[in-house]
């Protein structure tokens, strides 16, 4: 396959369907340029499927970690993890989640395949553990499936890239370096901070504010206790009160701003409410970014994913876990993390953001400029009947944690009039890329309620989370060409 510029030549045709995005073998979006393909993806339809070349490493499994399976001499129903207590826990979902008990026939198992580990189950347990991966975010990093593929010692621990990026991100948040613990995918993030926040609390059920990343949600009540989700952000002050004096918690888990609506729960209100209670909070900052927030005054952990801005090029992942030096919990949140750690972001992984990670700045900057230029536009123009964009959206929220240089990001969702009609053709026909993923330096657009909630569009919808929104991720391209097809998209 031909190297393609994807800033200057970006696949948005039919014929581009499947195609990796960027062109890379460890690319983590693929081209799905129609609202068909997108609903054939989600229905598992044969011939959208078939032309994939690869997708979401937590949602598709690529066909690196698959050879790795087979060389480990797993089945249809196994999959690799990066270290034996990884594979213990995925078997220990895979037996509380499908009733299998520990010796039974066909219950799951790891296969040493060191360094890594195998995990096998049968085809009904096979749900359970696609599940503990899409949920967990602790998967086989491609680049290091590609290394054990070829031969290469594969023994995870730092390198002089952990060292170096831990130092890139102790700057970037305002802490110390042993503050930050790299974990190999920004969902892996918040495992970290879930299994913390359950150690201190034992037995105690979360909280979710704001309308969520679905796996944030499906995360608390499939591996924690239980989640509580409240989503009216104008209420959200009012309604943590009245949970907190009913129900002791773990954790509250929030992100700022909300993906794909951008509006933020006002934190303001909201710590006071937690440290009366000793509720600890995990914030999630990936659409901001560290360098257009400060969440040091509220956050207890933040944990983001290192594979969208930081990193930029839509082919590597990683995630951090922050623990903040301000928070009454750090002393104890920290050891928990401590102690549950292990070094699992993959070396030349590390290595790739690492190196990206020192332009994040001047880039995030940019990012800032287009996402508001193509914000003002969009709201402007007659065919559009809303914009959510963080300028606008509880925005003296936003702007309480906003540094000064700080912007309002890239990412912009909007709605067109008579959506159910327009805004398939209006996506159909926007010459950008198209897939799953943000932050990256190119474009890329995503019909976001269709991709991450398709089995559940009337509860999205009754969060205030329209079904046929388009969710567009501005990248580095010239502005004004960017608006110009937008433009054109709106038009036709």
């Amino acid at each position: 396959m031909s190297s393609r510029d994807l800033l200057t030549n970006p696949p948005w045709t039919a014929d581009d369907l499947g195609l990796p995005l960027p062109d890379s073998i460890h690319a983590v979006s693929v081209s799905l340029p129609r609202w068909a393909d997108v609903v054939g993806y989600e229905e598992k339809k044969p011939e959208v499927l078939e032309k994939l070349h690869g997708g979401y490493p937590r949602f598709v499994i690529h066909p690196l970690v698959r050879a790795v399976a087979e060389r480990l001499g797993g089945s249809e129903w196994s999959l690799p993890f990066p270290s034996a207590r990884v594979a213990g826990m995925c078997v220990e979902f895979i037996q509380k989640t499908s009733g299998e008990k520990a010796g039974g026939s066909g219950a799951p198992r790891t296969r040493d395949g060191a360094p890594i580990s195998l995990v096998e189950t049968t085809e009904a347990g096979y749900a359970a553990l696609r599940a503990f991966w899409q949920h967990t975010g602790l998967i086989l990093s491609t680049r290091r499936a590609e290394a054990l593929l070829a031969g290469k010692p594969c023994a995870v621990g730092e390198t002089e890239a952990h060292r170096s990026l831990r130092r890139q991100l102790a700057d970037f948040y305002g802490c110390g370096e042993g503050d930050v613990f790299l974990t190999p995918t920004g969902m892996a993030a918040q495992f970290a901070a879930l299994r913390a926040v359950r150690a201190r609390s034992p037995g105690l059920p979360t909280a979710q504010l704001g309308f969520p990343y679905v796996d944030t949600l499906k995360l608390q009540e499939k591996f924690g206790e239980g989640a509580t989700l409240l989503h009216h952000l104008d209420t959200i002050a009012d309604d943590l009160r009245a949970l907190v004096a009913r129900q002791p918690l773990a954790a509250c888990f929030c992100e700022l701003p909300g993906n794909p609506t951008l509006g933020s729960a006002d934190v303001r209100s909201i710590t006071p409410i937690l440290r009366k209670g000793g509720v600890p909070l995990v914030a999630d900052d990936v659409v901001a970014t560290p360098f257009n927030v400060d969440l040091s005054e509220h956050a207890d952990l933040i944990a983001t994913s290192l594979t969208k801005y930081i990193a930029g090029t839509g082919d590597v992942m990683g995630g951090a876990v922050i623990c903040n030096p301000k928070s009454p919990y750090y002393s104890v949140l920290k050891a928990l993390i401590a102690e549950q750690h292990e070094e699992l972001l993959w070396s030349e992984d590390a290595a790739v953001i690492d190196a990206q990670a020192h332009a994040f700045p001047e880039r995030m900057q940019r990012h800032n400029a287009t996402g508001l230029y193509l914000a003002e536009r969009l709201r402007q123009h007659p065919a559009i009947e809303r914009v959510w964009y963080p300028k606008w959206e509880f925005s003296e929220v936003y702007d309480a944690v906003r540094r000064p240089e700080g912007g309002w990001g890239s990412l912009i969702t909007f709605l067109p009039k008579n959506a159910a009609t327009t805004a398939p053709r209006i996506y159909d026909a926007l010459q950008i890329c198209k897939g799953p993923s943000l932050g990256t330096v190119f474009t890329l657009a995503c019909p976001f309620t269709l991709l991450a909630h398709y089995t559940e569009l009337e509860w999205a919808e009754a969060c205030g989370v329209p079904s046929h929104l388009i969710r567009i991720s501005a990248g580095l391209e010239d502005a004004e060409e960017l608006w110009r097809k937008l433009k054109t998209a709106l038009e036709i």
